[in-house]
């Protein structure tokens, strides 16, 4: 309500209403202008600071959706990076060891994690905290591999410095020229035998190629027999020492004899089609201390890494051996 003002006069012995000067109004307007000004500002304040402005939510949940992305994205990386070192692992354990006769790295070593502790509770608080709790598990995971991997790697390259003569003496190339990969015929495991058309477990790795190629010892040795045997055929046994023994079969002649030194890459005898076989190869065998091993595994320096996998793919093509 409006308040209003009286002024006694003297002359008329009664009391004038006092109306405020122009000036006085305008100031009245503008102290309650201001007023209202600053009462808006100050709720517009608070409520910007209470539930942020229609800009600002938008801008967040923008930056939240793309921060959820990146996290989504990283964690696919992750699994591909965990994938790679696992494909390192057994590369390590089922080859590289394997040439050293070393133990593989045992499993709890490899995949110990931080299960069980806190180490993850200042994430449980947030938004996303499945997704950054299980990203972040991963890349300490892949740490910890990759730890576990670069030590397993130095004891290696110490095997290495404790046994170049042990190398010397490991199945380490092809036993024919297969640079290429097509003479790749059969690999080491079950398959169709081609003769019986039964099931049977291959022991070795079989190369098609033409009679009277040239079939090369894979490692130093001395020739341990060069003879006829039921089944394979004209074939040559070569003791390499360390527990090793390589086999060739189906051959068509020898070029070495029982007690002579070969050395690696050094040709032993010609490829031919002798004993049970379903046309010309030669059947190549890996023994480690008596017992028949993939020879896939003793290629080491006879083929890059990309050539090691198509090596490997080919060999496990289930198809029928040719012995």
């Amino acid at each position: 309500m409006r308040n209003v003002y009286y002024k006694y006069n003297d002359k008329t012995k009664t009391y004038d209403r006092v109306y405020p000067s122009h000036r006085a109004r305008m100031l009245t307007y503008l102290r309650n202008g201001f007023f209202f000004i600053l009462l808006g500002v100050g709720g517009y304040i608070a409520a910007v600071l209470l539930l942020g402005t229609p800009e600002s939510a938008e801008d967040l949940r923008s930056e939240n959706a793309r921060l959820q992305m990146q996290y989504k994205m990283l964690s696919q990386r992750m699994d591909d990076a965990l994938e790679v070192m696992d494909d390192i692992r057994q590369r390590d354990d089922n080859l590289y060891r394997v040439m050293f006769m070393a133990e593989p790295v045992s499993d709890d070593v490899r995949n110990a994690t931080y299960a069980g502790t806190n180490r993850y509770e200042a994430f449980t608080d947030l938004d996303n905290a499945e997704l950054v709790i299980a990203t972040t598990q991963k890349m300490d995971v892949l740490a910890r591999q990759l730890y576990i991997q670069s030590k397993s790697f130095d004891e290696v390259v110490q095997f290495y410095k404790n046994h170049e003569d042990m190398l010397r003496h490991l199945p380490a190339i092809q036993p024919v020229s297969n640079k290429d990969l097509k003479r790749t015929a059969s690999g080491y495991g079950y398959r169709i035998h081609p003769i019986y058309q039964t099931r049977i477990f291959h022991d070795g790795m079989d190369f098609s190629c033409d009679i009277g190629t040239p079939v090369y010892a894979t490692a130093d040795g001395i020739v341990k027999n060069a003879r006829w045997e039921s089944g394979y055929g004209y074939i040559v046994t070569l003791d390499h020492g360390y527990g090793y023994e390589t086999r060739y079969a189906h051959l068509k002649s020898f070029k070495v004899k029982r007690g002579q030194r070969v050395v690696r890459g050094e040709t032993i005898a010609l490829s031919g089609n002798s004993g049970r076989s379903s046309g010309p190869h030669v059947h190549y065998e890996v023994l480690q201390r008596g017992r028949p091993v993939n020879p896939a595994n003793y290629y080491f320096m006879d083929l890059d890494a990309d050539q090691y996998d198509e090596m490997i793919r080919m060999a496990n093509n289930h198809g029928k051996v040719m012995d």
